[in-house]
């Protein structure tokens, strides 16, 4: 078997578990490659709040054994995966929220969550807990536990949010692949941010067994979802954690066969590409940059035509819609936070980032009338959207409207800032493929592609077609 120093941190997913189930890289080996690209980039790039280390080599050590045996526990056997410090609890290790005061009293997970438990089934070796802003409030990566997380293509640029760690750690080589979860961009912005691919699964395939709160995400549709180099990659992570779980009120059963689709070719599919979903102020060397993707997928054997959603919504209204369904969420995450760990965020001024407690007096002001209210503007948006549908398979649209944020901004609750949010109403599935860089220091701009529900094979056939006509692994700081 390979040493560590011969295995290549940024080989695809797909490839490193084939080298681990034939042998060719010991899992020992692997992890102790990925421990030393976090040593050697953490403080730089800032992606973890916790490397679960020892963890990592007892898992690397057994599967080893297991191999040595004959078994293969299943397709991620050996391969080191990150987990967003959010969601993705495994008991008994250290899980943060990004809360400093969560941090720092040493909550530990009581219990491992279904995602985290398909991956173990897998045989995926659970290598560290990546930086979140306290909740995932925001579309940036800081808090006032460990700070700012920095994208690799530019690292005195945020990495996105709310999974920036997740979407950093894989950018950098310092995990193979790792999970994000997505209640307004939070896959998709720092997808685009770090020039990894991300994909938010339509609502319900992926299950979310929260607990004492089953019913949080249902307002603003949460997800969750891989952050990968490839699409191959996210295909086989898609294969493993989707399906149905009996703790998860949304969960469907729908099967869909993630990995046949990257193969698909896309000559029978039409796609409408929106380049500011009709209202928002996109920079216009990233419109270019989508623009052109688009064209590589026309030349890929697509129909593409350019569309209008005739959604009849001002960004203005808009933008007041999704403060109340987002704060009034956020309002509720405060209330499970308090009975569950017994800390009132409002009263930790000194301890919880300005803007998660900005947030969270805009949805005490809240009425039940407000949210309610909110219901017209997305039924409005929805139904544009649906209609779209009935002449295309797909939209495209660019991921962010913006460039490359600093590493320490206060932008990250700009709605102007993302396309991603409206979908999480929806709950369509998107994916955010990176399609090219901007000049220098300027990020590498992103296409989002967006499906009708359940129909994530369709996003994954044309971001694998996007992904073949414009790579992008060369952007990787390797």
């Amino acid at each position: 078997m390979g040493n560590g120093e011969q295995i290549d941190p940024f080989i695809s997913t797909v490839e490193l578990a084939e080298k681990i189930q034939n042998q060719e890289y010991a899992p020992t080996a692997v992890v102790e490659r990925y421990l030393a690209e976090i040593a050697a980039r953490e403080e730089e790039i800032n992606a973890y709040v916790t490397v679960t280390d020892e963890l990592a080599r007892d898992t690397a050590r057994q599967a080893e054994q297991e191999l040595a045996d004959g078994e293969v526990r299943g397709p991620l056997h050996g391969v080191p995966i990150a987990l967003k410090d959010l969601r993705d609890m495994k008991a008994g290790v250290p899980h943060s929220y990004g809360v400093k005061l969560v941090g720092e009293m040493g909550y530990v997970a009581e219990r491992t969550s279904a995602v985290v438990e398909r991956l173990e089934n897998a045989g995926a070796v659970i290598i560290g807990k990546t930086n979140t802003p306290e909740f995932g409030h925001k579309g940036v990566t800081d808090n006032k536990y460990i700070g700012p997380t920095a994208s690799p293509l530019d690292t005195d640029s945020n990495a996105g949010g709310s999974s920036g760690g997740s979407a950093a750690a894989v950018a950098a080589g310092m995990a193979s692949a790792a999970m994000g979860s997505d209640t307004g961009g939070s896959i998709r912005i720092p997808a685009a941010a770090c020039g990894v691919f991300g994909h938010k699964p339509s609502y319900g395939l992926v299950p979310l067994d929260s607990r004492p709160n089953a019913f949080g995400t249902k307002t603003h549709h949460s997800v969750m979802g891989p952050l990968t180099r490839t699409v191959k990659d996210a295909a086989l992570i898609l294969d493993v954690i989707t399906g149905y779980h009996p703790r998860d009120p949304a969960s469907v059963p729908v099967d869909i066969d993630f990995q046949a689709a990257v193969e698909q070719p896309i000559d029978e599919l039409t796609i409408g590409y929106s380049p500011d979903l009709d209202v928002f102020p996109v920079d216009p060397r990233i419109e270019q940059a989508v623009s052109e993707s688009v064209e590589a997928l026309a030349a890929s054997g697509a129909t593409v035509e350019r569309v209008a959603i005739d959604h009849g919504v001002s960004l203005e209204k808009l933008c007041e819609t999704v403060e109340t369904t987002f704060a009034t969420t956020f309002v509720g995450v405060a209330a499970v936070v308090e009975e569950t760990v017994g800390i009132n965020l409002r009263n930790h001024p000194d301890a919880v980032s300005e803007s998660l407690l900005e947030l969270l007096a805009i949805g005490d002001e809240k009425t039940i009338e407000d949210v309610a209210q909110t219901g017209l503007v997305r039924t409005q948006l929805f139904d544009a959207v649906q209609d779209c549908y009935e002449t295309y398979d797909l939209l495209v649209t660019p991921t962010l409207a913006t460039a490359q944020m600093d590493r320490e901004t206060d932008r990250g609750q700009d709605w102007e800032l993302a396309l991603t949010w409206p979908f999480n109403w929806t709950g369509h599935p998107a994916a955010s493929v990176p399609v090219g860089h901007l000049c220098a220091n300027e990020g590498v701009a992103a296409a989002q592609i967006v499906g009708q529900p359940y129909q994530d094979d369709k996003v994954l056939a044309a971001s694998a077609a996007l992904e073949r006509a414009k790579p992008w692994h060369e952007h990787y700081p390797q």
